[in-house]
């Protein structure tokens, strides 16, 4: 689908409780990616409602709002393993068992990995909006990565964009107006404020919550 890929991976230091909970967790709540897909992840998705976020970063929203319907499954995709490490700890500490993680590029786990109309929606909650218009080939929204989405999603189903970026909000709204399978609906009442979020509007930064479903 892209050559360009929307992150850089960078050799960060993990904490070590973000190291001690990917070797401890990791096997218990991640899901190895798969080209050849994955039954655990087929039988994931099929047993209950099913949300993909892509790119959850340290996982604060992915958590609460996984606490708060307990009846849906969320499946969390972050290339970080320090989110990942960060998350794993807080499922386990929370006890809850509607969340999976799979750590590996979203391009790849949605081309290979995630069987077709499985989808109850989608979260893309402030994906880089690499301002500089050299990069703007980096950005993920773009129309052959949604194209790529919408089969995934079931009759009705969903996606759902959050920015803090306003000229990367025009664009995401740009590109899904462009499909006529979509159509425009208001965004949940609800969603946990982060601390990245947090950051951006201490900055007077505008946050732009954008939300289609499939017609």
């Amino acid at each position: 689908m892209r050559t360009v890929r929307s992150f850089v991976l960078r050799s960060g230091r993990l904490t070590k409780l973000q190291e001690r909970a990917l070797h401890a967790y990791e096997s218990t709540y991640g899901i190895p990616f798969s080209p050849e897909g994955s039954e655990t992840l087929n039988e994931f998705l099929a047993s209950k409602p099913s949300v993909m976020e892509i790119g959850f970063g340290m996982g604060e929203a992915t958590l609460a709002i996984a606490r708060r319907n307990p009846d849906v499954h969320y499946l969390g995709v972050e290339v970080f393993p320090s989110g990942v490490g960060n998350l794993l700890n807080e499922i386990e500490q929370a006890g809850i068992s509607n969340i999976r993680i799979i750590r590996h590029d979203a391009v790849e786990v949605i081309s290979r990995m995630i069987p077709r109309g499985t989808l109850t929606g989608v979260h893309i909650f402030f994906p880089d909006p690499w301002p500089k218009k050299k990069h703007h080939k980096r950005r993920l929204i773009q129309k052959p990565f949604i194209a790529s989405l919408l089969p995934l999603l079931e009759p009705g189903g969903y996606i759902y964009c959050v920015t803090d970026w306003e000229p990367y909000a025009l664009h995401i709204r740009e590109v899904l107006e462009s499909f006529e399978e979509l159509t425009s609906t208001d965004a949940y009442p609800w969603r946990p404020v982060t601390k990245f979020e947090q950051k951006g509007l201490a900055k007077d930064h505008t946050v732009t919550e954008i939300m289609v479903r499939m017609q």
